[in-house]
């Protein structure tokens, strides 16, 4: 069952009752009212009636000393009519309860005597066939004689305007409740319409379109709700879509490595399958031999860089504080002797908050960038700054560089701009991908400024504070 129905439902049951109980309460408020009135009036004529008897008694002519039967019935009879335009009913019945006289019609039953004692005034309702009725009663002295005296008073049209009290009420009721279901039915829905709308967004989103968003159409509880499922939705989509960047790359990597491992593989196998099966001079022998060996370092520099991949990924870094000519000393002793390139080295003395051997490794690898991008006499410049919120580190060469719409891909596994240039200086692509994973680590990120054919310049922060980091 819908929330909006449950709703209608309960709502139109609490009308229903509250109706009920409102106009069971009024009508019989009114009922009640009419008949105290009735009752009191229907004692009032008993008392007029019980004095005019004993008036009309006292004048009497005194023939006996008690009253006579006959001269009851003749007083009682006049007084049935007398001063009214209504006939009155009326019963008058001696000491023994015995009936002396009644009028026309009376038909109710004694029992109102059994509790009537000299000096009080009873009454009961009573229905009879012609209707309802209240039977007074009251005991009446007339010389010497005790008497009890009965009247009727006809209450019928009170019953009746309390049955048609209720069945007023109850068609008011009822066209109440029908014009209530409608426009209870226009709130419920109004009011549940944001459920609706968010319903819709959870089955769009299970449908698959992650983009969908629900409407906010109100500010009270239910629009809040829809915004907090609207940021659920957003932290969702993102990391949904951040899972499926992650797959793909990870397919892509497995393709990368599998056409990387390919064709040192099969320069490998070939120049083997040469020496094992023909007999070669001397420098053919010696240039097989020189394939198999490059091609071996090459894939040997790929399995070592993908393990330090690997191995920062899941390592924990301890950091210290790093002198920043350490690192650069180091970069001296590993290039200059080494390099062919002119490598050009300025910096300011100072610290930074690291892991070093970490940030060696991100430095060797740009600077050997640098050096697989320069002529084999191209100059290559590192710099080293003090900055606001940390120092900067810069690797700048004048080589090849980086077409724009590429250089976003070069931290990626396997990525090589110029394939035919870095393979013939063993290169694996994965040099930059390192670098960003071990910035990563110290919170950083690698930033690249290329223009083709003048160079690159690649760079990026580190702290000089451990709160900084």
């Amino acid at each position: 069952m819908k929330f909006s129905l449950k709703l209608l439902l309960c709502t139109m049951i609490v009308m229903a009752l509250g109706f009920g109980f409102s106009g069971f309460y009024f009508v019989n408020y009114v009922f009640e009212t009419a008949m105290d009135r009735e009752v009191g009036q229907a004692l009032d004529d008993n008392s007029i009636l019980r004095f005019a008897f004993e008036t009309a008694a006292l004048n009497v002519p005194a023939k006996y000393d008690v009253l006579q039967d006959n001269t009851i019935g003749e007083i009682a009879s006049n007084l049935e009519t007398g001063g009214h335009s209504a006939r009155r009913m009326l019963r008058l019945s001696d000491e023994q309860k015995q009936v002396l006289y009644a009028s026309s019609g009376f038909d109710a039953g004694s029992q109102c005597l059994d509790m009537t004692d000299a000096g009080t005034k009873t009454y009961r309702v009573i229905k009879l066939d012609k209707g309802y009725y209240i039977q007074a009663g009251t005991m009446v002295n007339a010389l010497d004689r005790a008497l009890y005296l009965e009247t009727l008073r006809d209450v019928s049209d009170v019953f009746r305007e309390r049955a048609l009290g209720f069945s007023v009420y109850r068609q008011v009721t009822i066209a109440m409740l029908v014009c209530g279901t409608f426009i209870m039915h226009l709130i419920s829905s109004w009011l549940t319409r944001p459920i609706r709308l968010l319903t819709r967004a959870t089955k769009r989103m299970a449908s698959g379109d992650y983009h969908y968003r629900a409407r906010k159409v109100s500010g009270d509880e239910l629009g809040q709700l829809t915004s907090d499922f609207n940021q659920m939705a957003n932290a969702l989509e993102d990391n949904i879509g951040k899972l499926e960047e992650e797959i793909q790359a990870r397919e892509d990597f497995v393709a990368a490595f599998a056409h990387e491992l390919k064709t040192p593989l099969t320069s490998i196998i070939g120049y083997a399958d040469m020496l094992r099966s023909r007999k070669l001079d001397e420098e053919k022998q010696f240039m097989s031999a020189n394939y198999i060996y490059t091609e071996g370092k090459r894939l040997e520099t790929m399995s070592f860089r993908l393990l330090d991949i690997m191995v920062t990924r899941r390592s924990e870094v301890d950091f210290t504080v790093v002198s920043v000519e350490s690192l650069f000393v180091y970069l001296y002793d590993m290039y200059v002797l080494n390099k062919s390139a002119k490598i050009y080295f300025n910096y300011d003395e100072g610290f930074v908050w690291a892991e070093a051997n970490l940030i060696k490794s991100v430095l060797m690898n740009l600077l050997d960038n640098a050096c697989k991008a320069s002529e084999a006499d191209g100059l290559i410049e590192v710099y080293g700054r003090i900055q606001k919120g940390g120092y900067r580190f810069e690797v700048k060469d004048h080589g090849v560089g980086i077409p724009k719409e590429e250089q976003h891909k070069i931290t990626k596994a396997f990525y090589m701009v110029d394939k035919s240039r870095s393979r013939s200086r063993n290169g694996a692509g994965l040099g930059l991908a390192l670098c960003a994973e071990i910035l990563l680590l110290h919170k950083s990120r690698l930033e690249i400024e290329s223009e083709p054919g003048k160079g690159t310049c690649m760079s990026f922060v580190l702290p000089t504070r451990p709160e900084e980091g």
